[in-house]
Formats: C-alpha cells, sequence, structure tokens
C-alpha cells in the first residue's frame, strides 16, 4: 500500500503542476486536477468497467432461465443453487460482476486518503460550492451517496427482482450508498470530490458500453 499510496502523491503532484502552469488560481487548479487526475484512473480501469459491464447485461438475458431454475427447484434450495451456479458457468456471467469495480477502486480510495492528508496545498482552498478542500462538505457527502446508487443502479437496473444473488447485489449498492454518505460526511471535500467525479464518469461509462454492447448482441441475433 505504501508504494502505491506515494506513488498516487507524485502522480498527484505532477499533474496539478500541469495545470497549475495554465491556471494560476489555486481555487480552480487543486479541483481541477483532482478531477483530470479521477479520469485518468477511470481511463486505467476502463477494460474492467468494460468486462463487469458485459457481465451485467448478459445477467439480464438469462433472468428468465434462471427464474425457471428456481421454479423447478423451489422445495431444493441447495440443488436449485447448484444449478444457478451451473448457468452462470455455463453463460459466462457472475452475479457479482457489476460490483468487481467498486471493490478495485477502494484500494485506490484508501491511496487517496493518504494522498490528501499529506498534500497540505489544499487547505483552504475553494471550489465551485466548497468553501474549503481540507474539510468535509455536507453537499458533496450527499452526492457521494447519491451517485453511488445510481452508478449501481444503472449497472443492475433489473434490481434483483428474480434471483437471490440479484437481490443482494442490490442490498449491497444500498448499503454502500448510505455508509458513503456517512463515511463522506467526515472525510475531506477533495477525496469526496473524487468519488462524485468518478461516479459520474461510471455512469457515463455503463450507459456507453451497454448501448454498444445491446447493438452489437442485436447484430449476431439478426
Amino acid at each position: 500500500m505504501s508504494y502505491l499510496n506515494n506513488a498516487l502523491v507524485q502522480f498527484f503532484v505532477y499533474v496539478h503542476k500541469l495545470v497549475a502552469n495554465l491556471i494560476n488560481d489555486p481555487n480552480y487548479s487543486y479541483g481541477l486536477a483532482i478531477i483530470f487526475v479521477t479520469l485518468i484512473i477511470k481511463v486505467i480501469l476502463l477494460p474492467l468497467n468494460i468486462k463487469s459491464i458485459r457481465s451485467s447485461i448478459r445477467m439480464t438475458r438469462i433472468q428468465p432461465e434462471a427464474k425457471k431454475l428456481q421454479d423447478k427447484y423451489k422445495n431444493d434450495p441447495q440443488r436449485a443453487q447448484q444449478e444457478m451456479m451451473k448457468l452462470y458457468k455455463e453463460k459466462g456471467v457472475s452475479p457479482f460482476g457489476g460490483c468487481l469495480p467498486l471493490l478495485i477502486q477502494w484500494p485506490i480510495l484508501l491511496a487517496l486518503y493518504y494522498v490528501f492528508n499529506n498534500i497540505t496545498g489544499i487547505n483552504g482552498v475553494t471550489f465551485l460550492w466548497i468553501k474549503d478542500l481540507a474539510k468535509p462538505d455536507i453537499v458533496l457527502a450527499v452526492l457521494a451517496g447519491a451517485t453511488q446508487y445510481y452508478a449501481g443502479l444503472i449497472m443492475n437496473p433489473s434490481g434483483g427482482k428474480d434471483n437471490p444473488q440479484g437481490k443482494q447485489a442490490a442490498a449491497m449498492n444500498l448499503y454502500m450508498s448510505l455508509f458513503m454518505i456517512v463515511i463522506s460526511w467526515k472525510l475531506k471535500a477533495a477525496l469526496v470530490l473524487y468519488w462524485v467525479v468518478s461516479n459520474l464518469i461510471q455512469m457515463g461509462q455503463t450507459i456507453l458500453t451497454k448501448k454498444l454492447e445491446e447493438k452489437h448482441m442485436a447484430e449476431n441475433n439478426a
């Protein structure tokens, strides 16, 4: 973790210097640097995101088959679970595939917590409505939870109505969203700004990838 922490500190400082060369006002340069760093991280994670989104689409498409298995083995939960796992393996999907990008981002989030705790330049810096990037912001905390929830909802729009694994994924999305509001209430605004921007980018990536994947499937079916 220490290597990742130090690497991200140097990376953020480098990005901020590039931005500061164009925009001298720190009230804009630091906020924009956070946004650019977030964008770069999301681009790096894009292949993983695309794989997870495709898994989510396939999961939605096999819901009718999954429902048939649940009905067939409703009196034998263990057998139903085994048959569901076989179906997932056959179709190449994971019931929690949509949650993978979130899990991967946690080490990055923890590393950025270290970054913003060790960069004193953000102290007293304002950005948009944020009065101080080094202090908590209530509006950002709410936005962190809201964008977290909708990013998960877009990834898994079915809400898990047809299978226990989907219900668990939907519940996890809700709990994680509420958890983000609670912890963001006391985190530095700089870190929460990263998370909000990351969620917004995730929404865009999910919507675009789903459209392309569905078009691709439709062409193959035709």
